[in-house]
């Protein structure tokens, strides 16, 4: 049994709960892909072939406990990096990479979008405009001479000695006729990784680097070949910008339309403010009997 003014308050908690809207990390990676509007996003970007790669983003979650503590959004919105690109982010193909690393800015761990040396050729090969394009690692052994003034270069690629890597050399060729090569050494990528390093501890090597190291190196001397001598479709560009930029995340909450809750307040009068002060095991008012069946949840 219960006064109508206690079923009223048990009514307005009720909806007061369930008008709290959802935020992009209480939905966790699954919810925001399963979210229409997001699904929406990934179709007007990727057309019949979002259902095919948000499942792999599922796959590429499910398979790195490092991705799985980071921020659902910043995975999202390095996936959505990838996707206008038109690039796969499963990481044994090498495209593209989605890696988490810690935000000491927000203090938490999130994900970033990160090219890979096979993007930048794909990319590249989009724009029609190259004949040829390579990188390559060079083992000990290998390398006969290197002008760094003409650029010329001569390998002996049977000559190898050992698998020690001592560089990595970059070679473009665009359908014009102009052609570039740059070579660098082992220690020069090396200083240019160091550099370069956002971890506290400049030497280690994290993400991509711990993982394949080969291939952030070939990435990175073919990224600063283009960047400097390549002809850059807008594409690439953004591309340029993204492989190095933390993308703007925004709560995906924002989007999700709520279904719209009236809850006119009840106005409040001196009646029902003794009632509240009395105790909840005296009741003054009318008394009427309500089954638990008839509540519109439970009790």
């Amino acid at each position: 049994m219960a006064t109508n003014q206690s079923l009223k308050n048990q009514i307005a908690n009720k909806k007061d709960n369930a008008q709290a809207p959802s935020s992009a990390q209480s939905l966790g990676l699954k919810g925001l892909l399963n979210a229409p509007t997001m699904q929406k996003k990934f179709e007007q970007v990727l057309d019949k072939k979002a259902p095919q790669f948000m499942a792999s983003i599922l796959n590429l979650y499910n398979g790195d406990p490092g991705l799985q503590a980071a921020e659902p959004m910043s995975i999202v919105s390095s996936a959505m990096v990838a996707a206008s690109l038109d690039l796969p982010v499963d990481k044994n193909l090498g495209y593209a990479w989605i890696v988490p690393f810690y935000d000491g800015k927000k203090g938490h761990k999130a994900a970033q979008f990160q090219l890979g040396y096979k993007g930048y050729i794909q990319l590249a090969l989009r724009t029609g405009q190259y004949k040829s394009i390579n990188v390559i690692s060079v083992k000990e052994g290998e390398l006969v001479k290197w002008n760094r003034l003409t650029e010329e270069i001569e390998f002996d690629l049977n000559g190898a000695t050992s698998e020690t890597i001592i560089g990595y050399c970059g070679y473009f060729k665009l359908i014009n006729g102009f052609e570039k090569t740059v070579y660098w050494t082992k220690d020069e990528l090396e200083a240019h990784r160091i550099k370069f390093n956002k971890a506290k501890d400049k030497k280690s090597l994290n993400n991509v680097w711990k993982s394949d190291y080969d291939a952030m190196a070939m990435k990175t001397v073919l990224r600063n070949l283009l960047s400097k001598w390549g002809i850059l479709s807008v594409e690439m560009q953004k591309a340029l910008t993204e492989d190095e930029d933390q993308p703007e995340r925004k709560d995906i909450a924002e989007d999700i339309e709520q279904p719209p809750i009236d809850i006119t307040p009840e106005p409040v009068t001196e009646e029902s403010t003794e009632t509240k002060n009395e105790k909840p095991s005296i009741f003054d008012g009318e008394v009427i009997d309500i089954k638990d069946e008839d509540l519109p949840f439970d009790v």
